[in-house]
């Protein structure tokens, strides 16, 4: 082994330490300690996160300002930077750092994806200054190759990170229009208020599921649950990871999704960037605030279907059970509205019921045609009151005879349980006017391997008039994104819904 003097390593620990502080500085004016995985849609819809890119060599970013003087010959030059080496296993985008708005952003006509930075958070956390400032990020280890600008020097870097000789990131100074952070510098002069700016907040967004016996990891009952999971919050707000059920809030338009304004966003992100500061208060929200109680909310249903009684085991991988369930009813039956009860909320990730014939099977027609035309309840969704009241003269009907097929699909989570989910059924006194169905449309195929992108489409062509009441993007653990859109007879298409990116632990619908 070779010696080395006291003196010497003092040195060395010395240089570190000093290469340390210098590598470190965008973090701390971000009030950050390392830049951290982020997802974003852009000016097209598309998700792009960091961590997808982990096949790729690198994502070059820049942030990009249209009013600023020499934007658009910096852009030119960093684009043809692209298509040299795009083969090279290296993508590039741009970063819209002043929060432009999808149609002012589609305006533009750019040349290559802008990222929608809503809020300016991601800016915030990658600590850029200044427009055509240019982050090259190592997406598998999140970490930073380059930041500077488009010149010469970006060039060197990009063809040391291919040929993988760069091992300290490569900081070049920069002159460009300074990017204003109006919002966050405003709240590091008065961080937000927790009990009556924050805790609002999670309340209305987080607290259907992460409650006691909800199905959320952990409870956020109090300001110090808060603050102990206040880094993981901020990483899956910044992820997308949370809340669930996410879709493009320029397309179309569902209560069923999930989605925390910019404006809330920023009040969160800035306030555990500061710290996470209690502030005063008699009384925590959070702790005041009541879980809600298991109670039928349009009172008393007309008939209560008692789901069969499943024993969850504490940890594995559950199959979907299936249970036919026979109904007593010797007439048709309009059912007018539905409501839920989860037996165990902790471990009931969805169920679907379908109003099935004698001989039939959950699946029923699907099973052996692409586009079928069913009797559709309803399904359960976690963290929600699970009450459904059809439109007005709409409803389900259930021929006299024929039963329910209902599909339970179990998470385990450490603790052995039983369910017995509830379904109560409220009827309408006379036939409703019309009878809401689903039209179950899918296709058949065949992955072909090393293919990530891999476009599948499927179609319906209603000969009569109807109204879409809902839609369901379902593509179990292949689907990677699912756009639904509708065709008028004189060729005019509209979009109806986009889920930019599938989740198959959260569905939207």
């Amino acid at each position: 082994m070779k010696e080395v003097s006291r003196h010497t390593l003092l040195s060395h620990l010395l240089l570190l330490s000093g290469l340390a502080a210098t590598l470190c500085t965008a973090s701390a004016n971000a009030a950050l300690d390392r830049v951290g995985d982020f997802a974003l849609l852009d000016d097209s819809g598309e998700f792009h996160q960091l961590s997808r890119y982990r096949h790729r060599k690198a994502l070059a970013l820049m942030a990009y300002e249209a009013s600023c003087a020499d934007m658009d010959s910096k852009v030119t030059s960093y684009a043809e930077l692209g298509k040299r080496f795009e083969e090279q296993g290296i993508d590039f985008v741009l970063l819209d750092s002043l929060d432009l708005g999808r149609s002012a952003a589609q305006a533009l006509d750019l040349p290559l994806p802008l990222l929608e930075d809503d809020g300016q958070l991601v800016s915030e956390t990658l600590g850029i200054a200044h427009a055509g400032e240019v982050l090259v990020m190592n997406p598998e280890r999140l970490s930073v190759y380059y930041r500077g600008d488009s010149s010469e020097s970006l060039a060197v870097a990009l063809t040391e990170v291919v040929a993988g000789t760069l091992a300290d990131t490569v900081s070049v100074s920069i002159k460009g229009c300074d990017i204003d952070y109006s919002v966050k510098n405003q709240h590091m002069k008065s961080p937000p208020d927790y009990a009556t700016e924050v805790a609002p907040i999670v309340i209305n967004n987080c607290l259907d599921c992460h409650v006691q016996g909800g199905v959320g990891p952990f409870a956020i009952d109090s300001y110090i649950m808060l603050l102990g999971w206040s880094p993981m919050i901020r990483e899956v707000l910044l992820n997308k990871r949370m809340p669930p059920m996410q879709i493009d809030p320029y397309v179309g338009h569902t209560d069923s999704a999930r989605g925390v304004s910019k404006q809330d966003l920023q009040t969160l992100i800035h306030w555990i960037d500061a710290g996470a500061p209690q502030g005063e208060f008699e009384l925590d929200p959070l702790e005041e605030h009541a879980v809600k109680a298991s109670r039928w909310v349009l009172g008393e249903p007309d008939y209560i279907v008692q789901g069969p009684a499943h024993a969850i085991p504490s940890t594995g991988v559950l199959d979907y059970y299936y249970n036919n369930v026979d109904l007593p009813f010797t007439e048709d039956k309009w059912v007018r509205a539905v409501q839920y009860r989860a037996g165990d909320t902790s471990v009931l990730h969805h169920l679907i019921t379908f109003v099935t014939g004698p001989e039939e099977d959950f699946w029923g027609t699907e099973r052996d045609s692409t586009s079928t035309s069913r009797r559709f309840v309803a399904g359960y969704i976690p963290g929600k009151d699970n009450v459904y009241e059809y439109p007005d003269g709409v409803g389900v009907l259930i021929p006299a005879g024929q039963r329910l097929s209902m599909q339970f699909h179990y998470v385990t989570n450490g603790q052995s349980t039983v369910d017995q989910t509830e379904l109560g059924l409220y009827f309408s006194d006379e036939p409703l006017q019309q009878e809401q169905r689903v039209q179950a449309v899918g296709t058949r195929f065949v992955l072909p391997p090393d293919t990530p992108e891999f476009p599948m489409s499927a179609s319906h062509l209603f000969d009569e008039d109807v109204v879409i009441t809902g839609l369901r993007a379902r593509m179990n653990f292949r689907g990677k994104k699912m756009r639904f859109e509708v065709e008028s007879p004189d060729g005019a298409i509209q979009n109806l819904l986009s889920v930019p990116a599938y989740n198959y632990g959260w569905e939207p619908h």
